[in-house]
């Protein structure tokens, strides 16, 4: 049976999140989520890059729009926020994007939108 790449730090992560949304509920912005969650990482003293910026390569040509991550959290996590009725294909595509652009292997889609937390691990 195979390790669950990055167990305890998605733990963590995911506890935040429902701490956020057990207070302030589903409606929001996503920002609002976000801004929540930035002050949970903060106060938990995680290491966390909000919005960080990557550019995407096109056969050795870096192409002149880029895109930010909403947070990636221990230099390994890449955590997509939303604030929508469900988690669709379409957020599960562009984590594997990200995940492809950075190089990293797991990323956490979230969505505050619903009337319960609910997430999804994405493994590249």
């Amino acid at each position: 049976m195979s390790e669950i790449l990055f167990k305890e730090e998605c733990y963590e992560i995911i506890g935040f999140c429902f701490e956020v949304h057990n207070f302030l509920g589903k409606g929001f912005a996503e920002v609002v989520y976000k801004d929540a969650l930035e002050i949970e990482l903060e106060k938990s003293g995680i290491i966390y890059v909000r919005e960080k910026q990557f550019k995407v390569n096109y056969k050795g040509i870096t192409l002149p729009h880029s895109f930010k991550l909403d947070f990636l959290v221990f230099d390994n996590i890449v955590v997509e926020i939303k604030g929508v009725s469900t988690i669709r294909e379409e957020f599960i595509a562009q984590a594997m994007n990200y995940l492809k652009v950075t190089q990293k292997r797991l990323a956490l889609v979230i969505n505050f939108g619903e009337e319960k937390l609910s997430y999804k691990r994405i493994i590249l």
